[in-house]
């Protein structure tokens, strides 16, 4: 590796742990607090958004307390309450009697835990805002606002959905039990909810390498598989920009419905995979292969292509989803370039063992294999 791109490297890595741990980035960066410091209750707020939001609220001045099962420790001690309960078994009694300005609730896919925060909570908190996802969208075959039809729950009950009966058909329910949950949240929280809905969340401490997987295999050069012809749009949000436009949600009460997700103007796949290059430094040698050899050699868009859907029949409008509304709400953007660089030096401070699985992307021999599948059906070596 050249000496300048390993002194790159070592110095975005520097950058990535720092922002990742210290609210002095915040500082550095000129964040201002609040003009009034409120006090946040986080509803998980150890996952991949939440440490995001806590980071941000508390170098707003605000006071937060998290909720969960407290299984993942607190990074916040003696900055951050914890309380513990167990919502998947109803057990919400560490929230009782207490007030707080707003509730942001990121983990909640079944629509029985919105009904028991909202026992526990109704009359406690100023304002209710749901994580929730594009994906409670019914169809995505045009581009569409907040106002498209929502998917539908055909089963018995929505709030006697389990997260065993969740796990048996995921992919069937988890839109349908967002927008549920959704609904269910207006009934319990009516005049202060606000609903977001992300896109593909992506940026430093994501553990799916749904984004990370690329500029990675960028860094590693060599022959790259790219889908399609390089123009379909494709639509993701940095978990730093979705957890610090929420808390800034809350400091303005701002109540309604947003998709949440960027970049601010279309970004085509080709696009994006140059970008992500120049941020980490790479010269890669892509080939871009028609979505539909790749469908039929089983590599699978999304998962083995991550980012990528076809912009077309079905998905046609998956990647240009409306975000007006959201950014007329004040929603901003990080830079291709800021979040591929940290996401990149972030993953390089884990593990060895980590590091060596990606768990999004395809697998480096099946990506050789199409790659020769597809020379040979052009009659190249």
């Amino acid at each position: 590796m050249p000496i300048a791109r390993r002194q790159f490297i070592h110095r975005a890595a520097l950058a990535a742990a720092f922002a990742w741990n210290s609210r002095a980035a915040f500082a550095a960066a000129g964040v201002a607090r609040a003009e009034k410091p409120l006090r946040i209750l986080i509803l998980g707020g150890t996952g991949f958004t939440g440490p995001h939001q806590v980071r941000y609220a508390l170098a707003r001045g605000h006071k937060v307390t998290i909720f969960n099962r407290g299984r993942e420790g607190n990074p916040w001690k003696g900055e951050v309450e914890e309380l513990v309960g167990d919502r998947n078994a109803g057990d919400l009694k560490a929230l009782a009697g207490r007030e707080w300005d707003a509730c942001i609730d990121n983990p909640t896919t079944l629509p029985f835990w919105v009904r028991d925060a909202g026992r526990a909570l109704q009359g406690h908190v100023g304002q209710y805002v749901f994580i929730s996802t594009i994906s409670v969208y019914a169809d995505n075959d045009k581009p569409a606002d907040e106002t498209a039809p929502l998917a539908r729950y055909t089963g018995t009950d929505p709030l006697a959905e389990t997260m065993e009966s969740f796990r048996k058909d995921v992919g069937g329910l988890y839109g349908p039990l967002k927008a549920a949950s959704e609904a269910e949240a207006e009934r319990q929280f009516p005049g202060i909810t606000t609903i977001v809905r992300p896109g593909l969340i992506v940026g430093p401490g994501d553990g799916t390498d749904r984004f990370t997987y690329w500029p990675v295999r960028l860094a590693k050069g060599g022959d790259i598989l790219a889908p399609g012809d390089g123009s379909d749009l494709v639509q993701f949000i940095d978990a730093r920009d979705l957890a610090e436009w929420t808390i800034r949600m809350v400091e303005a009460r701002t109540f309604g419905v947003f998709n949440a997700t960027g970049p601010a103007q279309p970004l085509s796949m080709r696009d994006m995979l140059a970008g992500i290059a120049a941020a980490v430094h790479a010269e890669p040698r892509l080939t871009w292969v028609p979505a539909k050899f790749l469908e039929e050699h089983n590599v699978s868009a999304w998962s083995d292509m991550p980012v990528w859907v076809p912009n077309e029949g079905d998905s046609a409008g998956f990647a240009r989803r409306d975000i007006g509304r959201a950014k007329a709400a004040g929603l901003t953007f990080r830079s291709l370039a800021s979040t591929s660089a940290e996401t990149l030096a972030w993953f390089r401070t884990l593990p060895a063992d980590r590091q060596a699985k990606l768990r999004a992307g395809i697998a480096p021999e099946r990506e050789a294999e199409v790659l020769a599948a597809w020379r040979a059906s052009r009659g190249k070596p």
